[in-house]
């Protein structure tokens, strides 16, 4: 990963010597600042949006400016929709939400891993519940960029009545967000992992497509053996999923000398393991589904070797962290260069040439 810019490279130090729980609720806060500033997060955006036709898809029933987009986890309850603009994105995806409002797991539960510029969390889908996240998106919907919703079952529900959570949450939030994501992977609720599993996969989707008509995809983990991961992606994709989002964090712990078993992995050391993931994927699902690459992205050369591995769109949030609110401008610059280069005319062009 190249240093971040000058003006990120000196504050980062001094958010670094905060738990990193406080300093996300500083960036957070700060955004909502902005937000409220007259004419600052357009002006923002002016500078950081890389606004090129070449990078421009129509994907899931939306128009994407370009394939940066932000990862669910950032921006959990929708506090801050309406100033992610200002950093250059071409979507973006709140939550994961669930029905009822929970805390999540105590703190601290987000480690980072600077030297290799990774993050460590056990969150626990924290988070202020359904009710509320509809609340705010009603008052933003439509945004000003594509908005993805990531749905995940209460800790407290058994996964026998898992479908009953997403349900609900498909019928309570699907109509104020453009895509619905279903989140099957994250390791830090109890159960969840098990949901991965054909039966439920097919059960959920039946249910979600006839609830919405929004395209609702499916978050994978890297954890699983490549032939499964392609498998269960399939039969996602044969019972109405629009896509897959490839991957959650990892609990490949061995990646991290000395880590305590605990949590997900994220960032530049689940580079490689999300990387295969969504190769064995795409090349199971070439062209029948839209598939977002997350895990480890922090460069164009990244962010192109994913889209030429067959994803359409990428997301970022550990490297977000490292590099600064400058990141998808730089992504999408070297994007641009990366198309230059090989003689391409879009980025569409690009997706599964490697396939």
């Amino acid at each position: 990963m190249p240093p971040p810019p000058p003006g990120y490279r000196l504050l980062r130090p001094l958010l670094f010597r905060l738990d990193p729980e406080t300093s996300h609720g500083l960036a957070m806060g700060a955004l909502r600042a902005a937000a409220r500033v007259p004419g600052l997060v357009p002006l923002l955006a002016r500078r950081r949006l890389v606004a090129d036709p070449r990078l421009t898809q129509t994907l899931l029933g939306s128009v994407f400016a370009n394939p940066v987009g932000l990862a669910a986890g950032f921006d959990k309850d929708a506090l801050a929709v309406t100033a992610l603009p200002a950093l250059g994105l071409g979507f973006a995806e709140v939550g994961t939400v669930t029905p009822e409002p929970q805390p999540g797991n105590p703190r601290p539960r987000l480690l980072r891993h600077a030297g290799l510029e990774s993050l460590q969390n056990a969150m626990g889908f924290n988070n202020a519940g359904m009710a509320a996240l509809r609340r705010r998106l009603a008052a933003v919907y439509p945004a000003a960029l594509p908005l993805g919703v990531n749905i995940g079952k209460n800790k407290a529900t058994p996964p026998a009545e898992a479908l009953g959570d997403y349900e609900t949450l498909v019928e309570t939030l699907g109509s104020l967000c453009d895509y619905l994501v279903v989140n099957l992977s994250s390791p830090n609720t109890p159960g969840l992992r098990d949901l991965q599993n054909e039966g439920f996969v097919r059960a959920v989707l039946g249910m979600a497509r006839g609830l919405t008509a929004k395209p609702v995809l499916v978050k994978l983990s890297p954890d699983l053996d490549l032939a499964a991961a392609a498998d269960l992606a399939q039969a996602a994709v044969e019972a109405g999923a629009a896509g897959i989002v490839a991957t959650n964090t990892t609990t490949d712990y061995a990646l991290i000398p000395g880590a305590r078993a605990w949590g997900g992995l994220s960032g530049a050391v689940l580079r490689e393991k999300s990387y295969l993931a969504l190769r064995a994927i795409a090349g199971r699902l070439r062209g029948k589904a839209v598939l977002i690459a997350v895990g480890g992205i922090d460069s164009g050369a990244e962010a192109y070797r994913r889209i030429r591995a067959g994803a359409s769109l990428v997301q970022v949030y550990t490297a977000l962290i490292y590099q600064g609110p400058g990141l998808a401008r730089r992504i999408n610059e070297e994007l641009l260069a990366l198309l230059a280069r090989d003689g391409l005319g879009s980025i569409g062009e690009a997706v599964g040439r490697d396939l």
